[in-house]
């Protein structure tokens, strides 16, 4: 039987944690622009979004302190690597404040680690030297601990600003044949935590839906998450009293390594 946790929070800490996820392949202007609204409405942390929405989302958030948050290398992390720098560099200088990138996965999987440190090295001087921070894409989904514990060692030594789980497209075929994946895990957000440095924040993306999701990986030293059920999120956070002033909540913790839900 799972046990009550609790935690202190306000409303600014939870909505300052999210990072509202427009980057579906199928999304349209007119649903982004949707999805612009309910970052700006809500004072989220930032807008996550594909590059060439950039100028979009520039107009639209213009006023708001909500930031930029484009992705690149994504969602597989293939480019070469000298493509993946110019992307960044190009989201950066276009007004992107937060830039998500994926690392090689099968560079990762293949332990050439001089090649996946060189990149994130590269990506990551790239993207300060234009005013912005560097989050690491890990895609939990497709590796083990050993690698996790590896990524998390190398963006410590290089400083990044945040590691992070999953893209949310990262899908691995499973014993049925069907396609699918778990994201964030708490067990990989642990591991995550106990192997960056204390400088290097942790997000957690890919089936973080409910508010009990959020309350539980903020408990383990999350301090950022991926979401598109912002408005669910939030609207369960008011019904439970939490607003301006601190406010104690309990929350259903998750299982040590199960599913937070589905992206």
């Amino acid at each position: 039987m799972s046990q009550s946790h609790k935690i202190t929070v306000t409303m600014h800490q939870l909505t300052k944690m999210i990072d509202h996820s427009l980057l579906h392949p199928t999304m349209t202007d007119a649903d982004v622009l949707a999805g612009l609204k309910i970052a700006k409405d809500n004072n989220v942390a930032t807008a996550c979004i594909k590059p060439y929405l950039i100028p979009l989302a520039k107009k639209e958030l213009e006023g708001s302190d909500v930031l930029i948050c484009p992705v690149i290398g994504f969602p597989h992390g293939n480019s070469t690597m000298e493509i993946k720098v110019q992307e960044a560099t190009a989201a950066a200088q276009a007004g992107g404040k937060e830039i998500d990138m994926v690392v090689n996965i099968g560079k990762v999987l293949g332990g050439d680690w001089e090649y996946v440190t060189d990149e994130i090295r590269q990506i990551n001087e790239a993207v300060t030297k234009n005013g912005a921070i560097l989050k690491v894409i890990f895609e939990n989904d497709y590796l083990k601990p050993e690698h996790i514990i590896r990524l998390c060692e190398i963006c410590s030594a290089l400083e990044v600003a945040f590691v992070k789980t999953s893209t949310g497209y990262g899908f691995v075929k499973q014993p049925d044949g069907s396609y699918n994946y778990t994201g964030a895990t708490i067990r990989d957000l642990e591991l995550m935590r106990q192997y960056s440095s204390a400088k290097v924040q942790i997000k957690a993306a890919g089936g973080v839906r409910t508010l009990d999701d959020l309350l539980h990986v903020m408990s383990v030293g999350v301090t950022r998450i991926g979401a598109t059920a912002t408005v669910a999120i939030l609207e369960e956070a008011r019904k439970r009293g939490i607003g301006k002033d601190a406010t104690e909540v309990t929350f259903k913790p998750m299982k040590q390594d199960g599913e937070l839900g589905s992206y």
